[in-house]
């Protein structure tokens, strides 16, 4: 029985770009939508949803090529969801890449931690407007001549995303 094709409560804003079906037995029908959309069988599906499509995500950031042209074009839904969804911040920390000044290529914060100096205690990141302005920062040119990695956030998101994201694996952002 078909119930809504608009149901919010079940899809998240920041998943907005996934698109599908979701068959369940376990509705209750002989109830009004209002009461429905209430439902604790709604929330556990909400859930499901937005972990499997976590786990899809995660498969695909294994295939770097792949997950290049994935993230280029949903990169803002992850960084939305990281500041909305608490519940899931690390799981969604793990998926984000950015430009560093070691690398050409955008890096994951695993990988920067991986390739970390071993005097470097903390993630280095630099904000700005743009790729350039931050490769040329005065900030960054102090920090490089130490040896130390830096990553460049260029996207007005950013900015929010580190508002939630102040430490990873332990390691804080500075």
């Amino acid at each position: 029985v078909f119930i809504t094709d608009k149901c919010d409560d079940i899809m998240p804003e920041w998943l907005s770009f996934l698109k599908g079906i979701i068959d369940s037995e376990d509705l209750p029908l002989n109830i009004s939508r209002e009461m429905l959309q209430q439902s604790r069988v709604v929330r556990v599906i909400k859930k499901n949803v937005i972990k499997r499509s976590i786990e899809l995500f995660q498969e695909l950031s294994e295939d770097e090529d792949k997950y290049k042209i994935f993230y280029e074009q949903f990169s803002k839904n992850i960084k939305i969801g990281l500041h909305e969804d608490s519940s899931n911040k690390d799981k969604l920390a793990k998926l984000l890449r950015f430009h560093s000044s070691n690398t050409e290529d955008m890096i994951s914060i695993d990988n920067y931690i991986d390739n970390m100096d071993e005097k470097q205690s903390d993630i280095y990141y630099m904000t700005g407007e743009s790729l350039n302005y931050v490769k040329h920062s005065s900030y960054v040119k102090g920090l490089v001549s130490k040896g130390y990695n830096v990553l460049f956030m260029t996207e007005p998101i950013d900015e929010y995303v580190l508002q939630k994201l102040t430490e990873y694996d332990g390691k804080k952002l500075v």
